[in-house]
């Protein structure tokens, strides 16, 4: 496998790109969804997509966790804008466990977090920090974005 900024993945509107394509140094890579009570992460989320100038904040819409992401494209992106301004891309609905993973998410789910979990993704708004080299670190549900060093 090379970089895993390189590994394709589809935007709502259905073409392809990746993490490298979308532009800046690193990256902070987001399962997301708009009835959790994570859900206010996104104010953090759009915090540090607005002052870090070469982090590019990435959610991936999930609908496997409690059934907390269950609107069409539209009604995600507006549900963002209008409640937590966000302005950072939001990509495809994808799964991020199981058998209809998406090929990001099986790298960065062999990525273990703090207290030594890899694996499958736990709950909604577990984070994976990338930088352009590919180095990944991850952050469970309970990290919030401010709590989240940039170097």
């Amino acid at each position: 496998m090379g970089n895993v900024i390189d590994i394709e993945f589809e935007t709502m509107d259905g073409r392809k790109t990746t993490l490298r394509q979308l532009g800046g140094t690193s990256w902070l890579v987001v399962n997301v969804a708009s009835a959790c009570g994570a859900t206010p992460q996104y104010v953090g989320l759009q915090e540090m997509h607005e002052a870090h100038e070469n982090l590019t904040v990435v959610g991936f819409p999930c609908n496997q966790f409690g059934k907390q992401e269950p609107g069409t494209h539209e009604e995600i992106c507006e549900f963002t804008s209008t409640k937590y301004h966000v302005t950072f891309p939001l990509m495809a609905k994808i799964d991020v466990n199981g058998a209809q993973q998406i090929p990001l998410y099986a790298e960065l789910c062999k990525v273990e977090d703090s207290t030594g979990h890899s694996g499958e993704i736990r709950w909604n708004f577990e984070k994976f920090l990338i930088d352009h080299d590919g180095k990944i670190q991850r952050y469970s549900t309970r990290v919030l974005p401010s709590d989240i060093a940039l170097e």
